[in-house]
């Protein structure tokens, strides 16, 4: 049964020949197409460097500060309160 293909965008490269051997060869002992390697170890190492710049990882005791603060905030100070004001100004609300 030919295979339907469910992708739409195409990526374009350009490596060396031994470079190429070498993804073919990775390939092969994955049991995989070379593209379907290619894009599955692309998605791994591009969901691992999303998460190292947009998931924060707290410690015990970093939470639970975190947590502290999300409970009993402490009052708004002079800054905050001048910030809000502009705010406001500047959106009319």
């Amino acid at each position: 049964m030919p295979r339907v293909a469910q992708r739409q965008d195409r990526i374009s490269i350009r490596l060396s020949p031994q470079s190429k051997r070498m993804l073919e060869r990775a390939a092969a002992y994955s049991e995989k197409t070379l593209t379907d390697f290619m894009v599955d170890v692309a998605l791994q190492k591009a969901d691992a460097v999303v998460r190292e710049h947009e998931v924060v990882t707290l410690d015990a005791a970093a939470f639970q500060r975190f947590q502290d603060l999300l409970l009993d905030p402490p009052a708004p100070n002079r800054t905050l309160t001048e910030a809000f004001a502009w705010y406001a100004k500047v959106t009319g609300r």
